[in-house]
C-alpha cells in the first residue's frame, strides 16, 4: 500500500507492549497498523531481557553446581565465553526479527517499517526507507509505544569516548579485559555479574551509597557482598566527572582519582524516546514523558484518541508491565470504539491498577533479587500503619537442601490494620520462581488468615511464606 492508509488504530512501536496492544485491539475487532523503524520484537528481545539473561544463567548454574558436594568436583573451570556469547546470540534471534514478523502477520496486524511521528489528530506519517512516506490515518485511536533510550550523562569527551550503552553491553561479540561499570541499579549489577563471569576484570562505580536503591536495603547489600567475592572492584559515593579515550578510556573520578579500562558501561537511567514524535502537533511537550490516566488515555491531548503504553507512560519501567498495560489499554481501545462499557472499578479490565501497587521485578544476579509491592519505606512514607516480617531462607529446609551454605532473605510487609500483604522481598538463589506466588497474594490482597492455608510443599523454598507467617505472628 502506499499514499493514505485508514486504520482503526495505528500503533507507533512493535516491542512487546505495542505487539500486544495491536494484538488485543485486533481481538477487539479493530483493523491495526504497527509502525517500527528498528527490528520487531523491541529492546527486550535483542538488547534487554532476553540475551542479558542468556549471559547470565550459564554462570549461574556453574555456581549452583560449585554449592553442591557431589557436584563441586566435576565443575573444572568457569563459563566457555565463546559458547555463552553464541547462544545469547540465538535468543536473540542473530538481531533478525523474521519471526516476529511472521506472528503479526498471523495475528492480522499490518506491519509498517520506518520512522513514525505524529502530524495532528490521528495521523501519522511514515518515513519509509528508500520509499515515498506514507501518511497513516486512525478512525479510533493512535497509541504511543515507543519505550525509552539509555540516558548518558552530561560529562566532557563522552561523545567521543566509545561507552556502551545496555545494548552495547549484551551484544558485544568480544569480552573486554577490563571493564567499569557506572551505575548501580539493576543494569550494572547484572551486567557487572555476567562479565565478571565471563573473564572482564569489572569494576561498578555507584554514586549512591549501596547498589539496587529502589529496593529493600538489604536486598543491595546481599547483591554488593556477591559481587565482591566474586572479584568486582565495588565503589561507593563515586560519581565521573569526565572522560576520555587514546585506546583505553580513562575516567576522571574527581577527588577520587582516575580509572582505566578497555570499555566503560553507562548504566545510568532512561529517558522517553519521544523527541522526534511529532508530540507537539497534538499539544503536548517532545521528548517527555507521556502522562496517562489508568485506561492508558494520555493526559493533555485534546479528543480522547491518543494513547501510551510502555515505558514512555513511566508507570513502570519493565517489559512484563508494559505487556500487561498493553493487553489491558487495547481492550479498552477496542471496547471504547465499539461502544462498550469499561470497568474501571480498581482491579477491573479496563484498568492497570497493577503498575501502582503490584509491580514485580527480578534481578538475575547471584543471588536473585525478586520484589513485589510496596518496602517497608514506601509502605511508611504513604502513611500506611506497617510491619516488617523477616526470616533467613537458608534456614528453610528446602533451601539448605538447594545448596550448602544457602545465604538468603525474605521480608514481607504487613498492613497491621487489614492484616493482607503489600510488599515482598525474596533475596537468593532460585527465588525469582517464587515471585509469582508474592504477586498474586499482593494482588488478590489475600488476608493473612487465608494465607495459612496456603500449604507450601515440604521441602521447597516456598516454606518461607510459611516461616514469615509464624514469625508474624510470633
Amino acid at each position: 500500500m502506499s499514499g493514505t492508509d485508514e486504520f482503526d488504530l495505528v500503533v507507533l512501536g512493535a516491542g512487546p507492549t505495542g505487539e500486544n496492544l495491536a494484538d488485543r485491539a485486533r481481538a477487539g475487532g479493530l483493523s491495526v497498523a504497527i509502525v517500527e523503524r528498528e527490528l520487531v520484537g523491541g529492546e527486550c528481545s535483542y538488547w534487554a531481557c532476553m540475551p542479558s539473561k542468556a549471559m547470565l544463567r550459564p554462570a549461574a548454574a556453574l555456581q549452583e553446581a560449585r554449592r553442591l558436594p557431589g557436584a563441586r568436583a566435576a565443575i573444572t573451570g568457569g563459563p566457555d565465553a565463546e559458547a555463552v556469547l553464541r547462544r545469547r546470540d540465538v535468543f536473540a534471534s542473530q538481531w533478525q526479527d523474521d519471526g516476529q514478523v511472521a506472528w503479526l502477520d498471523s495475528a492480522g496486524i499490518v506491519l509498517v517499517r520506518g520512522h513514525g511521528r505524529l502530524d495532528g489528530a490521528r495521523r501519522v506519517v511514515v518515513d519509509c526507507p528508500g520509499a515515498t512516506p506514507r501518511v497513516l490515518t486512525a478512525r479510533h485511536a493512535v497509541a504511543v509505544c515507543t519505550g525509552t533510550r539509555a540516558a548518558l550523562p552530561d560529562l566532557p569527551g563522552i561523545e567521543h569516548a566509545g561507552v556502551w550503552t545496555s545494548r552495547e553491553a549484551t551484544s558485544a561479540a568480544h569480552v573486554p579485559d577490563r571493564l567499569a561499570v557506572v551505575g548501580g541499579g539493576a543494569v550494572a549489577v547484572e551486567m557487572a555479574t555476567a562479565w565478571q563471569a565471563l573473564g572482564s576484570r569489572v569494576t561498578l562505580l555507584a554514586r549512591g551509597r549501596g547498589l539496587l536503591p529502589r529496593l529493600e536495603p538489604f536486598a543491595g547489600d546481599l547483591v554488593a557482598a556477591a559481587l565482591r567475592e566474586s572479584g568486582v572492584d565495588l565503589r561507593f559515593e563515586v560519581s565521573v566527572t569526565g572522560l576520555s579515550r587514546d585506546g583505553e578510556a580513562v575516567l576522571d573520578l574527581g577527588g577520587h582519582g582516575e580509572l582505566r579500562a578497555d570499555e566503560v558501561l553507562f548504566a545510568t537511567g532512561r529517558r522517553p524516546a519521544t523527541g522526534d514524535l511529532g508530540l507537539e502537533t497534538v499539544g503536548l511537550e517532545p521528548g517527555g514523558w507521556i502522562e496517562v490516566d489508568d485506561t492508558g488515555l494520555a493526559l493533555g491531548a485534546v479528543g480522547g484518541w491518543l494513547y501510551a503504553a510502555g515505558d514512555v507512560n513511566h508507570r513502570a519501567l519493565l517489559t512484563h508491565q508494559g505487556k500487561y498495560q498493553g493487553r489491558v489499554f487495547g481492550a479498552v481501545i477496542a471496547d471504547r470504539a465499539a461502544g462498550r462499557e469499561l470497568d474501571l472499578a480498581p482491579w477491573g479490565r479496563s484498568v492497570a491498577t497493577a503498575d501502582r501497587v503490584a509491580v514485580p521485578q527480578a534481578v538475575f544476579t547471584d543471588p536473585e533479587v525478586a520484589s513485589v509491592g510496596l518496602t517497608f519505606a514506601e509502605a511508611a512514607a504513604a502513611g500506611r500503619r506497617v510491619r516488617a516480617v523477616d526470616y533467613r531462607i537458608g534456614d528453610v529446609a528446602g533451601a539448605a537442601l538447594h545448596a550448602d551454605g544457602y545465604r538468603g532473605q525474605a521480608r514481607a510487609v504487613i498492613d497491621l490494620d487489614r492484616e493482607t500483604v503489600l510488599g515482598v522481598t525474596f533475596v537468593g538463589s532460585g527465588v525469582a520462581e517464587l515471585l509469582h506466588s508474592a504477586t498474586v497474594a499482593v494482588v488478590g490482597e489475600v488476608p493473612l488468615s487465608r494465607l495459612w492455608h496456603a500449604v507450601p510443599a515440604y521441602p521447597t523454598i516456598s516454606e518461607v511464606w510459611l516461616r514469615l507467617l509464624e514469625a508474624y505472628r510470633g
